[in-house]
């Protein structure tokens, strides 16, 4: 398997895994924390979002297609307080940006050569083309664990 299929396969497995955990989700559940000290799913997803945009932009700065109008205002780290879901995006809204980047992200994906992967980014966390690539499919697992609690409070069942 080369770099560029493994790391298919990483979005792939992470969105595979997302959408299991959001999927049976309603609006007013995306509003929950997971704690206190946690921001609420709906703010967590469109954090993701745009961080996927802002990621992606940063290595081909022409491919990512634009967000909604108003959506990187929306999920800024001064609403990420905000318990006012008229403040945010709808689950359905979420996902169909979701989506929408997430495409861009794959085309990236799909027109890198092997050896582009090891292009220097100046980004400590990802510091070369195949990182950031890879970092899309980390941050979502790495927010994914905090969705479980609101779903176990819920007695949502297992679905991974």
């Amino acid at each position: 398997m080369d770099a560029i299929t493994a790391i298919k396969g990483s979005l792939e497995s992470a969105d595979m895994i997302g959408m299991a955990y959001l999927g049976d989700l309603n609006d007013a559940e995306l509003m929950e924390r997971p704690h206190p000290k946690c921001n609420h799913i709906n703010w967590q997803v469109g954090h993701l979002v745009c961080s996927e945009h802002q990621m992606m932009s940063g290595i081909s700065a022409d491919a990512m297609p634009a967000l909604p109008e108003g959506f990187a205002a929306k999920y800024s780290k001064e609403t990420a307080g905000s318990d006012d879901p008229s403040q945010f995006a709808t689950k359905d809204e979420l996902l169909g940006a979701y989506r929408a980047q997430r495409a861009g992200t794959l085309a990236v994906l799909a027109a890198s050569k092997p050896d582009e992967l090891d292009e220097p980014t100046g980004v400590s966390y990802a510091p070369t083309r195949g990182a950031m690539l890879r970092m899309q499919a980390d941050h979502w697992l790495m927010h994914c664990g905090q969705w479980v609690i609101v779903r176990r409070n819920h007695g949502k069942p297992v679905v991974i």
